[in-house]
């Protein structure tokens, strides 16, 4: 078999997964599985922090700059020279598994990333492969939905040399295929695996999902992209930042745009279960309970929302709060279709730090109320932190208007 082919070019998700990791040396494959490589870079058997880190140049090189497996080999023959390192198998093997491995995980976290527009997720077994799986043949065209649990564990590479890709696709698509909506969610058979056995830790067995070699039973990047979610502070944001220490002090002469009137079926009752607040919240962000989403905002910002926004450490729910819960649809309206986005850096004394916020600002004419409703969002490196209240009750929107302007509706 030739060089594999991930892509036709480098695409920056895939670059960046792969830069967020962390070197770690380590004895075995085996010191560290599945999810734990969306965040550490490793080579089995190198232990030693100066190999792994020439190591993690000569991949990072092949996958921004596109080296060939032969580029690749020529960069181990010269790093295992310099260190003198004692690995184990032939090198052709060893050169490839490592090239493989890494180009094959970074390109589908970043395909992972890249595909939570899209409704649909559709399974492509590779033709590249000399000897597929009979497993991996059979998903060929499968179709289901973005947020089914079982792309967590069978969103490819699923296994050593594996080339399967997942595609996006939407209504339309399932039209054009024929389908009436995605495909029955195939069955999931488990089998035991003994895995480790020259581990200087030990052998150890695992339970994983036919058709998947032991430690791919995992998406990779679905961890990193749920770490992204920002969590919410303690404290509401606070108007103007109280007028605290931050920069720019600036303040617009034009007021806000009008209101946008919204019907009051909008809002929510009262003492409904946490999770249907939650939901209200995702689902016009293209986010579910199951699954985390990227939005794009209207200046072009990306943000990872999930329903972890509204949890704890330990996974409770803690959106109800004030009586938030009842206007949170609004929450996500401001995100979406915000009349100005502000950003200021402030400097927090607690944390004895200063932390750059950006803030999303709306307001919303309610069917009924006599006054219109002020929505604020706010997300900094501390984490996020939401109100809602009717304007004029405790703030005007003007104490909220401090910093840089980046967005007007009125100029839109």
């Amino acid at each position: 078999m030739g060089n594999v082919v991930y892509g036709t070019l480098p695409f920056k998700e895939q670059a960046q997964f792969f830069r967020r990791k962390l070197n770690l040396p380590t004895e075995s494959w085996t010191d560290i599985y599945t999810q734990e490589h969306d965040w550490a870079f490793v080579v089995a058997g190198a232990n030693r922090d100066a190999i792994v880190s020439d190591f993690r140049t000569a991949v990072d090189k092949a996958i921004t700059g596109g080296s060939t497996l032969e580029d690749f080999r020529k960069d181990f023959d010269r790093i295992v020279a310099k260190h003198g390192w004692d690995y184990n198998g032939g090198r052709n093997w060893r050169s490839k598994v490592i090239y493989e491995t890494n180009l094959s995980t970074s390109f589908a976290a970043g395909r992972w990333e890249q595909l939570q527009h899209a409704p649909y997720w559709q399974y492509e077994h590779s033709d590249w492969v000399e000897h597929p799986r009979v497993q991996h043949v059979g998903f060929d065209g499968l179709v289901l939905e973005r947020d089914n649990p079982w792309w967590k564990l069978y969103f490819p590479p699923n296994g050593w040399g594996c080339q399967c890709k997942v595609k996006g696709l939407w209504q339309r698509d399932l039209m054009r295929l024929g389908k009436q909506g995605p495909d029955p969610t195939p069955e999931v058979k488990w089998a035991e695996h003994l895995i480790g056995q020259r581990s200087p830790n030990g052998p150890r067995t695992v339970t994983v999902p036919e058709g998947i070699d032991p430690g791919f039973e995992y998406a990779p990047g679905s961890a990193r992209l749920r770490s992204a979610i920002p969590p919410e502070r303690p404290d509401p944001p606070v108007p103007g930042s109280a007028g605290g220490q931050g920069l720019p002090n600036l303040r617009p002469q034009a007021p806000l745009p009008p209101p946008r009137p919204v019907p009051s079926d909008l809002l929510l009752p009262p003492d409904l279960p946490p999770e249907e607040y939650v939901k209200a919240f995702l689902e016009p962000l293209g986010g579910t309970l199951q699954q985390p989403t990227i939005v794009r905002d209207v200046i072009g910002e990306r943000l990872v929302l999930g329903k972890e926004l509204f949890q704890n450490a330990q996974g409770d729910w803690k959106v109800q709060k004030l009586g938030r819960e009842l206007f949170i649809p609004l929450l996500a309206r401001a995100l979406l279709e915000p009349d100005e986005i502000w950003v200021r850096l402030e400097w927090l004394y607690a944390l004895g730090k200063a932390v750059v916020r950006r803030r999303y600002i709306a307001r919303f004419a309610v069917e009924g109320q006599e006054v219109p409703t002020l929505a604020v969002f706010e997300l900094g490196s501390d984490g996020w932190a939401g109100v809602t209240t009717f304007q004029g009750a405790a703030q005007t929107s003007q104490d909220w208007r401090v910093g840089t302007r980046l967005y007007s509706r009125d100029e839109a």
